[in-house]
């Protein structure tokens, strides 16, 4: 039941964000810009858990991890103003983000910061 619950919250507020780019985008782009995931993930954690130490170890790794994450609002616009379909646009801004991850996790590695 717990699941279902979590599940019903988190369509919600991705389908309010959805609406809301329909009618009013710079609205919209704030609440998803919004750490909703991250805060949603930290409370069903604690709520489940209980384990602050988990919650912190959750909180480092999110702040490390939304650098590279940033690479996908980036490659996304641009892909579609040259031309690229919706959906191919969403592949290579994909790839694109998952390769920096891949080399911002090899960096972070040789700095001694693990996430």
């Amino acid at each position: 039941m717990q699941f279902i619950i979590k599940t019903l919250i988190s369509a919600v507020i991705i389908s309010a964000v959805s609406e809301l780019g329909k009618r009013l985008t710079p609205v919209a782009a704030i609440l998803a810009s919004l750490p909703i995931t991250s805060i949603l993930a930290m409370v069903w954690l604690y709520r489940d858990t209980g384990d602050i130490q988990k919650i912190t170890d959750l909180s480092y790794g999110i702040f490390w991890a939304v650098l590279p994450s940033l690479l996908f609002f980036l490659v996304l616009p641009f892909s579609l103003k040259v031309g690229l379909k919706f959906g191919l646009a969403l592949v290579v801004s994909s790839l694109v983000m998952s390769l920096g991850y891949g080399i911002y996790v090899i960096i972070l590695g040789r700095l001694g910061i693990k996430i």
